[in-house]
């Protein structure tokens, strides 16, 4: 792994956050949080690493148990009118961050709407991850 940045990974000391998405098909995925969101690939592969911001995503494909986690078994999500998380990404212009990644090929919900506090839309990956993209008022 190369590091791109001021951040790397692993982290020298403390710890990182980022989030593990599962995913049908990796490339894909990886192509979507590169092109639409800026996302540099950190690491090619299964698993797949890409830093977005000042965070990161690792993008895997499925599978059954391992001995680490005997009883879990990881799929992308399989109701999209169902979500138990989602990603949240806060942005200096939502309008402006809507058009452009409309234009790159992002599939949004609704155009941004006014929440009094925050201005915000949703937008899906590839394979229906939520995002949510807000700009606070506050």
């Amino acid at each position: 792994m190369t590091e791109h940045s001021e951040y790397s990974l692993p982290p020298k000391t403390g710890f990182v956050l980022t989030h593990f998405l599962t995913v049908a098909d990796v490339a894909r995925s990886a192509d979507f949080y590169a092109r639409i969101l800026g996302g540099q690939v950190l690491r090619s592969g299964e698993p797949t690493i890409l830093q977005v911001a000042n965070s990161w995503i690792i993008l895997n494909v499925g599978g059954g148990p391992t001995d680490d986690k005997p009883t879990v078994t990881l799929h992308p999500p399989q109701q999209l009118d169902e979500a138990t998380s989602f990603m949240n990404i806060r942005v200096a212009d939502v309008q402006a961050c809507y058009e452009e990644w409309s234009a790159k090929g992002a599939e949004f919900l609704t155009e941004p709407k006014d929440h009094v506090a925050e201005i915000r839309c949703y937008m899906r990956d590839p394979d229906g991850y939520l995002i949510e993209v807000g700009q606070s008022r506050m």
